[in-house]
């Protein structure tokens, strides 16, 4: 009786370290950073870096604005002229309250993990590795952080941002869908529907290549079957 218990134990111990050891290794395996781009990857291991990277990101952005937005829908209910509602209308440069939820609603995450892996060729581009830029998205200011693009429109040197970290770089990306002029049809479009094959045909603007853009949105979504990630 004894012998077996020493042998039960020995065999508790046995596997209790061999579940650590290969906690330990799928956590080594599984680790990724922006910066840092895996040699000869294939394309599922490309993509698998990708998801590991954004969807946590795109996640915690999301959940971030859905609860801003429903605290702020019910607040415009109770009181559509509180001081919350009027600073909020100042930040998302609403004209009012009605306006103001229609900016704040976020958009599917299946849109936005379909724009950054075609912005950023599934997080390998240059501007993701040096600067948690996602989306390539271009700054104007001098002020802020920011890397020089290479190349030039004319005689002027283009930018991108900066982020510090990757999800600032997606809620940067949902406040440009947010407030920019050119997505008002984007923006009035998710107040009907949640459905991101509607959707996308309002991003048209988002590109220079126009509705061939938002067809590539669309496929990109259907072959990858991003809507998994809107449940």
């Amino acid at each position: 009786m004894k012998n077996r218990f020493i042998l039960t134990s020995l065999l508790a111990i046995f596997l209790a370290t061999y579940s650590y050891a290969n906690t330990q290794n799928s956590t080594h395996i599984h680790y990724y950073s922006a910066s840092e781009i895996p040699k000869n990857m294939s394309v599922q291991e490309k993509k698998k870096r990708f998801y590991a990277l954004l969807v946590p990101a795109v996640q915690k952005v999301y959940n971030q604005l859905t609860k801003e937005y429903l605290e702020t829908k019910k607040l415009v209910q109770k009181n559509p002229h509180d001081p919350k509602i009027l600073k909020l209308m100042k930040k998302y440069s609403a004209k009012d309250p009605k306006d103001l939820l229609m900016r704040m609603k976020p958009h599917p995450k299946s849109i936005a993990l379909a724009q950054a892996a075609m912005e950023s060729a599934w997080a390998t581009s240059h501007f993701f590795r040096i600067a948690n830029n996602i989306f390539g998205v271009w700054s104007f200011n001098p002020h802020e952080p920011r890397v020089a693009a290479g190349k030039k429109r004319g005689n002027k040197t283009i930018y991108v941002r900066k982020y510090a970290t990757i999800t600032d770089s997606v809620k940067d990306y949902y406040k440009t869908l947010a407030t920019n002029k050119a997505f008002q049809k984007f923006r009035e479009a998710k107040m009907k529907t949640d459905d991101p094959y509607t959707l996308v045909k309002y991003l048209d603007k988002y590109s220079e290549r126009g509705t061939d853009y938002t067809k590539e949105l669309a496929s990109m979504i259907r072959h990858n079957k991003l809507t998994q990630y809107d449940k």
